[in-house]
């Protein structure tokens, strides 16, 4: 969107922060459920997701047909590559759904950023990231205290066995620090940065086109725009691939830690 310089020109602006993250709401604004773009963003991932899942529950069978072996293969990447390589056969199956959960919630509320008319990704605010490394938190901590029992469960946890008990007054700070505070803090940064930082890249470069082709008049200007209108396309289908990888990753490290909660040190 050009602006009027001191100069009395016009001068690109470029996307920020707040101009791409805090967008007007369009309904019931000033009240507890004002919407936005990003809610709506959120509301449609949520619903998505509902509807594949609960379509899928009436509708499978032994021989699935191509739109059913497409749920099934999320569903069984989630449980095999993710739950069983990580927890075991013999744990995977329990902590199954939430795993899935991750999995699917991340993943959907990611890839909204690359869907026209939305291009805002549902975790490109810290609210969402949050919520999904709080339900991670509290699935590790209740798996170990369903495993292990309470007080053995956070004693293994903050007082390792096999260290010489002076260690325990520099350990055990550390060991609460990184358990219980710092990974959901990590694991919302994570996913939240990433987010955001592509999602500045897709509108620079989209934005950028725009105006090279609209404003910056003359052959530079055509030749420029398209060199930035294929860099932005280059950069979705990059965004797709982080929207994967990072749902990936956030649903792994859920296992590990469930993993590290539930076995005997």
């Amino acid at each position: 969107m050009p602006i009027f310089l001191a100069g009395g020109g016009k001068g690109f602006v470029p996307p920020s922060l707040e101009g791409e993250f805090n967008p007007p709401a369009f309904l019931f604004e000033g009240t507890p459920f004002e919407m936005n773009r990003i809610v709506m963003a959120r509301m449609i991932a949520a619903l998505f997701i509902a509807f594949i899942l609960i379509w899928y529950a009436r509708r499978k069978k032994l021989v699935p047909n191509r739109r059913l072996a497409a749920v099934e293969a999320l569903l069984d990447f989630s449980k095999v590559q993710i739950g069983e390589e990580i927890l075991g056969k013999d744990h995977a199956h329990r902590y199954q759904p939430l795993i899935m959960t991750i999995f699917f919630g991340t993943f959907f509320m990611n890839i909204t950023g690359v869907i026209p008319g939305l291009q805002i990704a549902g975790t490109s605010l810290v609210g969402m990231p949050l919520i999904f490394a709080l339900f991670a938190y509290f699935g590790f901590i209740f798996a170990g205290v369903r495993a292990r029992g309470g007080l053995r469960f956070f004693k293994e946890q903050l007082f390792p066995s096999g260290v010489p008990w002076p260690i325990y007054f520099i350990m055990t700070p550390i060991e609460f620090l990184s358990t219980f505070v710092l990974r959901p803090v990590t694991l919302t940064l994570r996913l939240l940065m990433n987010l955001v930082a592509g999602h500045l890249i897709l509108a620079l470069t989209f934005v950028g086109t725009h105006y090279l082709y609209f404003t910056l008049s003359g052959v530079l200007g055509g030749v420029a725009g398209t060199v930035t209108l294929i860099g932005g396309i280059a950069f979705m289908c990059f965004e797709i691939f982080v929207a994967a990888l990072q749902a990936y990753i956030f649903a792994m490290l859920t296992a590990s830690y469930i993993s590290l909660s539930i076995s005997e040190h």
